[in-house]
């Protein structure tokens, strides 16, 4: 086989592994987190669905390099209090020049730590109180509360939720049982 015939075909193969097909990506996100969410949800009251269409649309379905490497699935950012490791990467922050700067996210040793650590920020910081007081099966309600609160600058970002939870039916997940409920019983 000619130097040629086999460039082309080492091309061909590295490319075949770069295709990216969010349907199969979102189905296998889901697959991996759903049963962490439904915990979550029942540790904090925070859907299920909410947790899963973040987390789908914040790590574009566990593929960034945000999720693959700081194991960060929901962009959440350092804050002066973080004491925890870091990651940086070019986001939305911006010099004094205009210019996009790297900015601070946090890092965690396991996706399992990101999930807690997200819920535990919405339940601490006082921006996020008000979610509180939706149903935990009112993902429009969560969705449009997460917008106003500030927790992302996208003007679409309730939507893009809003969207993700209806194509891939994750409000279904909201009405989960407790998969450890086992656990508390005496």
């Amino acid at each position: 086989m000619s130097y040629l015939r086999i460039a082309c075909v080492v091309f061909a193969l590295g490319c075949a592994s770069f295709d990216f097909n969010p349907e199969t990506a979102a189905e296998a996100y889901i697959e991996n987190y759903k049963d962490l969410a439904v915990v979550e949800m029942y540790r904090t009251g925070i859907p299920a669905s909410i947790t899963l269409a973040q987390g789908l649309h914040e790590s574009h379905y566990g593929t960034s390099k945000l999720a693959k490497i700081a194991n960060n699935h929901f962009g959440i950012k350092c804050k002066n209090y973080w004491s925890g490791k870091t990651y940086y990467h070019k986001d939305d922050d911006i010099n004094k020049e205009g210019e996009i700067i790297e900015s601070c996210f946090r890092a965690y040793t396991t996706d399992i730590d990101s999930y807690i650590d997200r819920s535990n920020f919405l339940l601490e910081t006082p921006r996020y109180k008000g979610l509180f007081g939706f149903d935990r099966q009112d993902y429009i309600a969560w969705a449009n509360g997460l917008k106003a609160c500030g927790y992302a600058t996208d003007a679409q970002y309730a939507w893009k939720l809003i969207a993700k939870i209806e194509k891939y039916n994750l409000a279904a997940f909201d009405h989960s049982e407790d998969p450890y409920r086992f656990l508390l019983r005496k």
